[in-house]
């Protein structure tokens, strides 16, 4: 959720009408940028002068002459208001530049240390106003077509060198004492959205990540704040508890990240920071409150084109800006949290917004809030967050917003599809969503507290389920508090089942839509989890997305992949409802060929393929897993030995130690439940004599077996770290981590004359290839 760097920064009103992505966009639409580039050469090059003789032509063409030089040189001129002060106020009037080149040299000059900074801040008061005033005639008249709207100030400013604050940022940036003393001018209520702004911009740039403990009196700063406040101030937090991105592919291996844990054994500084904002009393109560808040809404097809044009030009950074000036009178009329929603309904501004602005407003602060729950749902602090989250019930809050905030039933037309990358150019709409469903995402995973995305109703149905197939419910389940479960007629599992059938085919929300479902599934296995959401046609949905939509995102045929395995595992009436839609060679095929145009992205469905057919084999004596064995096309596939041997030459081929990822390390674990289940029926020799003529028949010994030792290598150092949760790999196979570990040192065995260890079967001369890979 990267937002645009500012282009203009001025400290006396923080209006942004140039930004990073827009400023082009607004430049480009003024009429009047070629006629004041003109003018500015007229000015250089003295046409029209009534000056005459050979002095003025030769002092301007020195000045042209340096300002072509600057630009090859770097030296000399590089803004226009370095101009002598007398030509810009000669060609000032005819230009219409309303004095803005002069205001800004003289700016420049009384910008330098020790300068009388009460001279700058007169200076900015005045081009602040001319810059605001177009501001808000932007965001309040009538929308025009980008042709038909002109902003000669903003242009002015711009081209005369007003943008200019990288190097001014980063200055400030460098000092902590600065930073620090800037959170407690947040305290004053006109100028806390100016200096939440500039904070923001600061920390984009700072190199070291600030600790929030260093603020003086935190705690009650974060109380004093509004809720208004407190939404905007998640802006700032977002950039203090999330890791930094390195931004570089070789730092994301999973070796790259063991040694950096190494180095760095104790708690990062974004940890520390998370752990410092639970400990505020009342924190997170106030960002589920905010999380939830229901918002007054105009209905009807003018409201949603009027939100779709919005949405089409409308950057957060402008808006929250745009917006200042209501804030400031909210801060004004009212000085109590509870008269908020009365301030709002007052404010003379507040009338001047359309309607659908406001609501892209409420949107976009909601995502920030959402973000920092999501990142603190995702820390070491987990359990903790979850207990809160439940008690204040955010997910009751949730979806009751569903219907008419997070998923409108419209969808705008010229909504770009983007991929998963949370940094792309989303509008806050689509931010909204994705991040509403990341949340649920991390909410679910791994956790008992899932069933919260269900009703009462719901969960009974769940136990229905259970009794009729004569099992227990499981303790999750049994242990959840129905007075925090969702209300209504629909839980959020099944209202985001709902829209998920309704998204294009290559629509990105498919993917998180499926993350998000899929999280709900994961852990130990559930038999009622799956044919809650199989009797709601989730697997016919699936399939149709795979064979039959034409869905080519690589990143939403793997969420959907992930989500298949997942919800057909050890589930005989899932394979039977598979057979069913997948009824002609035709389709078979097409699916085969989904899942073998990338193994990285299918592999944890063909676990679940391998796992099943294991488990099934073991239950000949139910008659209904007998004929679904006799008939399933998938099932009898996975059968032939042939073809788990093809899928376990080519999961070990992929992947090495170097390129071994958070993404791709499944495949190394898929490639071991594989030879696990070999071993349990006495097989293993088989399977690694055929990796071996497989290598040979291929002509290149000792490769595959050695790569593979190398990776079985890394995964001991890996997963028997005392740090590291392996529970996840007990559950999702049903196979005790016990014998994983075991199995990894039987097929490790140094012993030659093993035939279930793979040093059996490299010959002499291709033994300990690359050994030096995973040396320190």
């Amino acid at each position: 959720m990267k937002r645009s760097v500012l282009a203009v920064r001025i400290s006396a009103s923080r209006c942004r009408l140039i930004t990073s992505n827009n400023s082009s966009k607004l430049s480009t639409s003024c009429p009047n940028s070629s006629v004041q580039e003109e003018e500015i050469m007229a000015t250089l090059l003295g046409s029209e002068s009534p000056c005459t003789g050979g002095k003025r032509r030769n002092c301007t063409s020195n000045i042209v002459t340096k300002f072509t030089a600057s630009k090859i040189t770097g030296q000399g001129f590089s803004r226009g208001t370095q101009l002598p002060g007398g030509l810009l106020q000669e060609r000032d009037k005819r230009a219409k530049w309303h004095g803005i080149p002069t205001l800004l040299q003289k700016l420049y000059e009384s910008s330098h240390p020790n300068s009388d900074l009460s001279h700058a801040h007169s200076f900015l008061k005045v081009l602040s106003s001319q810059l605001s005033m177009e501001a808000m005639s932007f965001v309040t008249e009538d929308r025009k077509t980008a042709q038909e709207s002109t902003f000669p100030n903003t242009y002015t400013f711009d081209l005369f060198g007003g943008v200019d604050t990288e190097g001014v940022t980063k200055s400030l940036a460098a000092r902590d004492d600065f930073v620090l003393f800037l959170f407690t001018l947040m305290t004053n209520k006109k100028t806390f959205l100016q200096t939440a702004t500039l904070i923001e911009d600061i920390l984009g740039v700072k190199k070291e990540m600030i600790q929030l403990e260093g603020i003086p009196n935190l705690s009650g700063l974060v109380q004093s704040f509004d809720q208004q406040q407190l939404a905007n101030f998640c802006r700032i937090l977002s950039v203090t508890i999330s890791e930094p991105d390195v931004g570089n592919d070789d730092k994301h291996t999973l070796l790259a990240k063991n040694a950096q844990q190494k180095r760095n054994a104790s708690p990062s500084r974004a940890e520390v920071n998370q752990v410092t904002l639970l400990n505020i009393p009342g924190f997170i109560e106030r960002l589920c409150k905010l999380a939830t808040r229901k918002v007054s809404e105009a209905t009807g097809a003018n409201f949603l084109q009027e939100l779709e044009d919005w949405y089409t030009w409308l950057d957060n950074a402008l808006v929250l800006d745009a917006l200042m000036q209501m804030a400031t009178e909210e801060a004004e009329q009212s000085s109590t949290e509870s008269s908020d929603e009365s301030s709002l309904a007052t404010s003379p501004l507040r009338h001047r917004l359309p309607q659908s602005m406001k609501i892209v407003h409420e949107i976009m602060y909601k995502v920030e809030v959402l973000y920092v729950l999501c990142v603190l749902l995702m820390g070491r602090q987990r359990n903790q967050v979850h207990k809160m989250l439940a008690e204040f019930r955010l997910i009751p809050g949730l979806n009751n917003l569903f219907d008419k905030l997070i998923w409108r039933k419209y969808t705008a037309s010229n909504h770009v599809v983007h991929g998963q990358n949370e940094n792309c150019d989303c509008s806050p709409e689509i931010s909204f969503k994705i991040q509403f469903l990341r949340l649920l995402q991390s909410f679910s995973d791994h956790h008992e507290n899932k069933y919260l995305l269900l009703n009462s109703q719901e969960l009974n149905e769940l136990s229905a389920i259970s009794m009729k197939a004569n099992i227990p419910e499981v303790e999750a389940l049994v242990n959840t508090d129905r007075s925090l479960v969702c209300d209504g007629k629909k839980g959020l599992l099944t209202r985001i089942l709902t829209v998920m059938k309704r998204e294009p085919p290559d629509s990105s929300f498919r993917f998180w839509q499926a993350r998000a479902v899929e999280s709900f599934l994961r852990g130990a296995t559930s038999y009622a989890d799956q044919m809650f959401l199989l009797k709601r046609g989730l697997l016919e949905h699936i399939l149709f997305c795979i064979i039959d939509s034409g869905c080519t995102s690589r990143d939403v045929l793997q969420s959907y992949f992930d989500l298949l395995g997942e919800l057909m595992k050890f589930n005989i009436d899932a394979f039977k409802r598979f057979n069913k839609y997948v009824n002609t060679p035709e389709k078979f095929q097409t699916f085969l060929t989904q899942i073998n145009s990338s193994l990285v992205d299918s592999n944890m469905l063909v676990r679940c393929i391998v796992l099943s057919l294991d488990r099934f084999e073991s239950q000949t004596e139910d008659v209904k897993v007998v004929e679904v064995l006799s008939e399933c096309c998938l099932l009898s596939y996975m059968a032939r030995v042939e073809n788990r041997l093809s899928f376990l030459f080519r999961l070990i081929n992929i992947i090495n130690v170097q390129t071994l990822t958070q993404e791709n390390v499944s495949c190394l674990n898929t490639s071991l439940v594989i030879l696990m289940l070999a071993r349990r029926k006495a097989k293993l020799p088989f399977y690694l004599n055929a990796l071996r003529e497989k290598e040979y028949a291929e002509k290149y010994p000792g490769c595959l077996l050695n790569n593979f030792h190398n990776l079985l290598r890394f995964w001991q150092r890996h997963y028997l770290n005392k740090d590291k949760d392996s529970t996840c790999l007990e559950n999702s196979s049903c196979i005790p981590f016990s014998y994983w570990k075991e199995t990894v040192s039987v097929l490790l065995g140094s012993d030659r004359t093993s035939l279930c260890a793979i040093a059996s079967y490299i010959d002499e001369p291709f033994m300990d290839l690359d050994r030096d890979l995973l040396e320190d």
